[in-house]
């Protein structure tokens, strides 16, 4: 079973299906195990690039995690470097048609826009938050890391990485759940601002 819970725990083994995704919501901790994928904007790039020339990807992403990240070289010894999150929003313009393709799980840093939110509704996806700032700390649940694509592109090339214990939290579910926005929400209390009237989201601007 891809999502085990237990004992208050949520582990993740890709690869995913609708039904594993169905599980997760917002606010949730979940812990991955087994293989992600790693990809920043050149490589999406050249992802969307693939799907228009129709020609495969660098990986069967059905089912899979990518996480936006671009780590730095490895010091002597060890495995991987510094690995935090890449800021998801500049991801945006090329998520949803990775979604069609059967992706279905994504981890990044801060929130995304509406569109992408919806792509993951229509697709049955999830997007995840790593910890900004703690790439040192992520850094060691990777065990192991091979490139398996686009070596030129250096540190935004595609990588497999093992990974034992990678922990996120889920931001966006496929219910339309929005972790961030919940959390504005919950403390926009309007009878303690009084007249003030707060700027509404982007996704709430008339």
């Amino acid at each position: 079973m891809a999502i085990k819970k237990e004992n208050g725990e949520i582990k993740a083994y890709p690869p995913f299906t609708e039904d594993d995704v169905a599980q997760l919501r917002a606010g949730d901790h979940v812990k991955f195990y087994g293989t992600i994928y790693t990809a920043r904007d050149a490589a999406h790039r050249r992802m969307i690039q693939s799907l228009d020339e129709g020609t495969p990807l660098p990986m069967d992403i059905k089912g899979q995690v990518i996480y936006y990240v671009g780590p730095s070289p490895a010091r002597p010894g060890r495995v991987i470097g510094s690995a935090g999150p890449t800021t998801s929003m500049r991801l945006d313009p090329f998520t949803p048609r990775l979604l069609e393709q059967g992706l279905k799980v994504i981890i990044g840093k801060g929130g995304r826009g509406s569109v992408v939110k919806k792509a993951l509704q229509d697709n049955k996806a999830v997007y995840l938050l790593a910890i900004g700032g703690a790439g040192a700390l992520l850094s060691q649940t990777i065990k192991r890391m091979n490139v398996i694509a686009h070596e030129d592109l250096g540190t935004e090339s595609i990588k497999q990485l093992e990974v034992d214990g990678f922990p996120a939290i889920v931001c966006c579910d496929m219910y339309g759940g929005d972790l961030l926005l919940a959390g504005k929400e919950q403390y926009r209390d309007q009878s303690v601002l009084g007249a003030y009237e707060s700027v509404p989201p982007a996704e709430k601007a008339g």
